[in-house]
C-alpha cells in the first residue's frame, strides 16, 4: 500500500462512515466522533450509560461500515479467560505445548466491544490489563502482539474498587450514553425504523491494515504550537482534583493529533484540545472538565479547518432552554391546548429541570429555572 498523506482519499472514508452513522443515530454525535478519535489514535472508549441506549448498535454498525474483523462479549463476574482469549489447542497439548486456539476470539480481532466491562474479575484482569494498555496477549510462554485497532468497554456504573480502577484507567476516553432529548424521539424512532428495514448495503469498507496506516500516519501531526497550552491545560486540571497520570497526558497527545489529522491537518490547533473535555472519572467532574477545557479552546482564533465537536461544548444551552420554556408556557395558556399536548408538555418542562443541572454557569442556570418553577406552579394549581 503507498504511504498516506494528509489528503488521502482514506480520511474522507472514515468520515463519510461516521457520517452516515449520525445519521442513523440520532443524538449520538459526540459518541460517533469520539469512535473515528479513538480509532485514528489507537486508544480505547468507553460508553457509560443505562441498557437500551444503543452502544452495541454503534459498535456493531461501525464494524459493519468499516468491515471488520469483531470480537464482542458480554462480561460476568464468572466470566474466564478462556470465554476471551480462547481454551488451550487439545491437539498440541497432548506434545506439552500449552498454546491457545484463538480462533474467532479476542486476539484475532481489529475492534473489541466488551460489554459490562465493570464486572471483569481477578481471573480475566492481568490478562485485560496486558491487552488494553499494551496491545499484547501472554499466557505462559506465549506473547502475541494483536491486531485490534481499538477496545470498546461499556458500563452501566462506574468502578467502585481499586482494582476495576486500574481497567477503567485503560480506556483514556470516557463518553456518555443516554436516551435522547424528548424533543428528538421522532427522529430516534424513524431512524430506529429505517435500520430496522434497512437491506444489505455493498459499500467498500476500510480494511484494518488500512486503518493501521492510518494511525501510523497520525504519529507525524506536529504538536509543537499546542504543546505549551496542553501542559497549562493538564496542570488546570490537577489542580481541580482531576488524576491525570504521565501515562495518559503522553498518550491524550494522540487523541490530540487525531482530531488534527480527521480534520486533514498536518498541525494541532488550539481546539484539537477538545477531546479533553472526556477524561473524567466520576459524573461530577463532567462540567467542571468542560469548562476548563472550553476557556482555553476560547483563546485560540478561529480556524476553517476546525473539529466540528470544537466548538459544541455539549453543556446546554441557557438562551435556548428560556426560549423553550416561554414556548411551552404559551402552550400551557392556550384555551386549544389539549390534554395530550399538556401531558407532554409536562414531559418536556421534567427534561428541561434535569438538563438544568448541567448548566455550570449559576446566574444562567438560575435564568432558566425561574421561569420553569414558574410554570410548574401554574401546572399544579390547575391540576
Amino acid at each position: 500500500m503507498e504511504p498516506l498523506t494528509f489528503e488521502s482519499p482514506l480520511i474522507d472514508k472514515l468520515n463519510d462512515v461516521l457520517q452516515r452513522m449520525k445519521r442513523t443515530f440520532v443524538g449520538k454525535d459526540d459518541i460517533i466522533d469520539l469512535m473515528g478519535i479513538c480509532l485514528a489514535g489507537r486508544e480505547n472508549l468507553f460508553l457509560f450509560g443505562p441498557p437500551g441506549t444503543a452502544k452495541s448498535a454503534l459498535v456493531r454498525e461501525l464494524a459493519r461500515q468499516l468491515d471488520l474483523k469483531t470480537f464482542e462479549y458480554l462480561l460476568t463476574r464468572f466470566t474466564e479467560p478462556n470465554e476471551l482469549f480462547g481454551p488451550f489447542d487439545i491437539r498440541k497439548l497432548r506434545d506439552g505445548d500449552l498454546v491457545t486456539n484463538t480462533e474467532g476470539m479476542l486476539p484475532e480481532a481489529s475492534l473489541v466491544f466488551l460489554d459490562e466491562l465493570l464486572n471483569a474479575n481477578s481471573a480475566i484482569l492481568n490478562s485485560l490489563l496486558m491487552a488494553l494498555n499494551e496491545k499484547i496477549f501472554r499466557r505462559g510462554k506465549e506473547t502475541r502482539i494483536l491486531p485490534v485497532l481499538t477496545f470498546i468497554g461499556a458500563s452501566n456504573h462506574l468502578p467502585e474498587d481499586e482494582a476495576l480502577q486500574a481497567l477503567f484507567d485503560r480506556f483514556l476516553i470516557r463518553v456518555r450514553c443516554s436516551n435522547v432529548d424528548p424533543v428528538m424521539l421522532d427522529s430516534v424512532l424513524q431512524a430506529g425504523w429505517g435500520l430496522e428495514q434497512q437491506t444489505e448495503q455493498i459499500r467498500e469498507g476500510i480494511a484494518a491494515d488500512e486503518l493501521r496506516a492510518l494511525q501510523q500516519l497520525n504519529t507525524t501531526i506536529d504538536l509543537n504550537d499546542v504543546r505549551p497550552e496542553y501542559i497549562s491545560l493538564i496542570q488546570q486540571l490537577r489542580n481541580a482534583g482531576v488524576q491525570i497520570s504521565d501515562r495518559r497526558a503522553v498518550k491524550l497527545q494522540r487523541l490530540i493529533a487525531a482530531s488534527a489529522l480527521l480534520c486533514k491537518r498536518d498541525k494541532a490547533l488550539l481546539s484539537d484540545l477538545w477531546i479533553l473535555r472526556y477524561i473524567w472519572d466520576t459524573e461530577e467532574q463532567i462540567e467542571i472538565i468542560a469548562g476548563i477545557v472550553n476557556a482555553v479552546i476560547a483563546k485560540g482564533e478561529h480556524h476553517p479547518q476546525e473539529h466540528p465537536r470544537a466548538n459544541n461544548s455539549g453543556t446546554p444551552d441557557a438562551e435556548a432552554l428560556y426560549r423553550e420554556v416561554e414556548q411551552l408556557q404559551q402552550q400551557w395558556d392556550h384555551p386549544e391546548t389539549t390534554a395530550a399536548i399538556r401531558a407532554q408538555i409536562k414531559d418536556r418542562l421534567r427534561s428541561i429541570n434535569s438538563r438544568c443541572e448541567w448548566i455550570s454557569n449559576t446566574t444562567q442556570r438560575n435564568y432558566v429555572l425561574v421561569p420553569v418553577d414558574a410554570l410548574w406552579k401554574k401546572i399544579m394549581q390547575s391540576a
